[in-house]
């Protein structure tokens, strides 16, 4: 019984070796002369200048949930314009109740101002 899970093992052996070793002969062959401008934090080219735990502007999260709206609905519309005969018409109005959904969020989005960038 074990020995079915023998390829795996080997299978996991490699896939560490493989993953680690080019890790460590860079470590290890590599030179290590790090100066202070490689050991600066780096922020688009300048020092930062305000807490890393500020609060975001609410309009970064509109944008991701515009982007995940329209994702959402390019990722299942293609599978579905796929298999549309098969489905008939009620994939049809399924369909049809999914994307009035997306569109109620984006109608949220736009009122909300995620479009206007002042």
């Amino acid at each position: 019984m074990l020995e079915n899970y023998v390829p795996i093992l080997v299978f996991l052996l490699l896939g560490l070796i493989f993953g680690i070793a080019p890790i460590a002969m860079a470590y290890m062959l590599g030179p290590q002369r790090p100066d202070d401008a490689k050991l600066s934090p780096y922020e688009c080219g300048f020092e930062a200048f305000e807490d890393s735990r500020m609060k975001f502007d609410v309009r970064f999260y509109l944008v991701a949930i515009l982007f995940i709206i329209f994702d959402l609905e390019i990722a299942f519309m293609f599978p579905w314009a796929v298999v549309l005969e098969e489905l008939g018409v009620y994939g049809f109005w399924v369909m049809f109740v999914f994307l009035a959904i997306l569109v109620v969020g984006f109608a949220y989005e736009w009122k909300r101002g995620a479009m206007e960038w002042d």
